[in-house]
């Protein structure tokens, strides 16, 4: 299978074409990440077109797409998930969605139990707790780090560009892992992708509440 893989919910701009067969791991025929939290809605399409010309392949040869579904910020994560959709939806193929620490947590492959933090912003982390197996025991949530400290499971590692900015509070081992790569986030998807199962709804992580309200009446208007 030809995946095309792509990831908006942390500042980089990730998108990937990976190889799928049964009998092997993913491997990536081409990818583009530049690490940009500004830069989603211009990089996208650009990095996913270059990474299928690197890989000689056209849009049409693609057989499925995989989308990070964050947890992330609103503007950045709904980038990745309506480019995966219109794309989807024009090349009658299927879209996959991935949160996104299952697929950072792969890349750490500590094969301890671990913590995955990514940065929320308002001095805030997204946080999923991952087993030996790399299987996740809790969340994704949001919370402050000092907050996070009081509710963490028993975990060895920590990974995610949240980690590493918090590490003083958080308190454990960072691993190198900051952002999903397109080959992880197939291989989260891997076995429903090579068995062809029914994609589940396209639904966005933002666990927060949007920040507009709508207003509780009309203005009175008058006449100076």
């Amino acid at each position: 299978m030809l995946v095309l893989a792509l990831d908006t919910a942390t500042p980089a701009v990730t998108a990937g074409v990976v190889e799928l067969t049964p009998d092997s791991p993913p491997r990536l025929l081409a990818g583009r990440v530049t690490v940009n939290s500004k830069a989603h809605g211009e990089l996208l399409t650009p990095h996913l077109l270059e990474a299928l010309e690197q890989a000689g392949h056209v849009l049409a040869d693609l057989d499925a797409i995989v989308c990070g579904s964050g947890p992330g910020p609103f503007t950045g994560l709904r980038v990745g998930l309506v480019t995966a959709a219109a794309l989807g939806q024009a090349l009658n193929r299927p879209v996959y969605p991935v949160p996104t620490p299952d697929a950072i947590a792969l890349d750490a492959a500590t094969g301890r139990p671990l913590l995955v933090a990514t940065d929320a912003r308002r001095k805030e982390v997204y946080w999923a707790a991952y087993d030996a197996a790399g299987r996740r025991t809790d969340g994704p949530h949001v919370d402050r780090p000092a907050d996070l400290v009081g509710k963490l499971p028993a975990v060895s590692d920590a990974a995610g560009e949240g980690a590493e900015i918090y590490a003083d509070v958080i308190g454990l081992p960072v691993v190198e892992a900051r952002y999903p790569s397109p080959v992880s986030l197939v291989a989260v998807a891997a076995e429903e992708l090579l068995a062809g199962a029914r994609p589940a709804a396209l639904t966005p992580l933002y666990l927060r509440r949007p920040d507009a309200v709508e207003p509780a009446g009309r203005k009175r208007v008058t006449k100076a």
